[in-house]
């Protein structure tokens, strides 16, 4: 039994150890600023001049009181939904 278990945990983490590096090389950001809008799927920062709005949802973990005016700092990660690629344009060649 001790080793059928040990079996299915090798397998279990040799189909897991493709993906470890695809997560780790994942970069990660940070801004941090008062908030200026909250809602389920969003929160607004000022950062500088600007407004920094990151998308949230259900999995964000927030710990505090996350309320407009609080300073935050908020982790992110910028990945890519759709490319669109077009050829690039030719090149004219000077004599």
């Amino acid at each position: 039994m001790r080793q059928t278990r040990l079996a299915i945990a090798a397998l279990v983490l040799a189909a897991l150890l493709p993906a470890i590096p695809a997560i780790a090389a994942t970069k990660t950001y940070q801004v941090t600023g008062p908030v200026l809008e909250v809602n389920d799927t969003m929160i607004a920062v000022q950062k500088g001049k600007d407004r920094w709005e990151i998308a949230r949802d259900a999995s964000t973990k927030v710990t505090g009181d996350l309320k407009v005016g609080s300073k935050v700092t908020i982790e992110y990660r910028m990945t890519a939904t759709t490319v669109d690629a077009k050829p690039a344009a030719a090149t004219t060649k000077k004599k």
